[in-house]
């Protein structure tokens, strides 16, 4: 499961979009984080997800916050 950090979290929306460590960035929709059962997300937080599809066609599912 590959890890990334929250780079925005729109609070009404309850979408955003993360960046992996090597800067490749995807954004997670209202769907993705209704599901992940979370509250809120803040900008920085490491996050593990899955993702779906091929290509540029890749979507974030299954959003985790990682622990340290």
């Amino acid at each position: 499961m590959p890890q990334g950090t929250i780079k925005s979290f729109d609070h009404g929306t309850r979408s955003g979009s993360l960046v992996l460590d090597d800067m490749t960035e995807f954004t997670y929709d209202t769907a993705t984080f209704q599901a992940s059962a979370l509250a809120e997300l803040r900008i920085g937080q490491r996050v593990r997800f899955d993702l779906e599809g091929s290509d540029d066609d890749r979507r974030v599912t299954n959003l985790q916050l990682v622990s340290l």
